[in-house]
């Protein structure tokens, strides 16, 4: 059975690790861990922006992996982005072992909207399943309901199921 680990980057509140190990484990049959926070990396802050970069937190995420884990998958708070877009809501090394997802624009209090943690972590649990079908090798997904399907808003997220369509997940088979 695989192993993968949860690791909070920065402030996170810990029942956000709580709620999505069990979504894990019962979506990909997979036996989930979490360890305590890891620091914000040094130089992450793009202050221009007044965003963190994502590539330098998987960076991170590289150097501090325990080499018996299958995936190592950072969740902050945080709002990343990356160069080429103004916002990432996640991002994955394809076929590896690393995954990054922020709950920043998850979060409806993010859009003038009240708390709503149910909302929040249903959300999360969509973009953590995302971006781990990524590291098994899963690309874009054409149907909007799944998992996989691309999101460059927070509507296309709250369209998704936080389930893979019955196509990625003959793609997945047996991890």
């Amino acid at each position: 059975m695989k192993l993968i680990c949860l690791a909070p980057i920065g402030p996170l509140e810990p029942i956000v690790l709580d709620a999505l190990a069990p979504v894990l484990e019962d979506r990909l049959n997979v036996q989930v861990c979490s360890i305590p926070p890891l620091p914000l990396p040094a130089l992450a802050h793009v202050p221009v922006r007044g965003q963190y970069d994502s590539v330098v937190f998987l960076k991170a995420l590289a150097a501090a992996c325990p080499p018996s884990i299958d995936r190592f998958v950072g969740i902050t708070s945080l709002d990343l982005c990356i160069p080429m877009l103004t916002f990432v809501f996640g991002q994955a090394q394809f076929e590896g072992r690393l995954a990054l997802v922020s709950t920043a624009r998850l979060d409806p209090r993010f859009y003038g909207m009240p708390a709503d943690l149910p909302l929040l972590l249903k959300r999360a649990a969509k973009e953590l399943l995302h971006e781990l079908g990524h590291t098994f090798g899963l690309v874009h997904c054409s149907d909007s309901a799944c998992a996989m399907s691309l999101s460059t808003a927070i509507q296309h997220v709250d369209l998704k199921r936080d389930a893979y369509c019955p196509d990625c997940a003959a793609q997945l088979g047996e991890l």
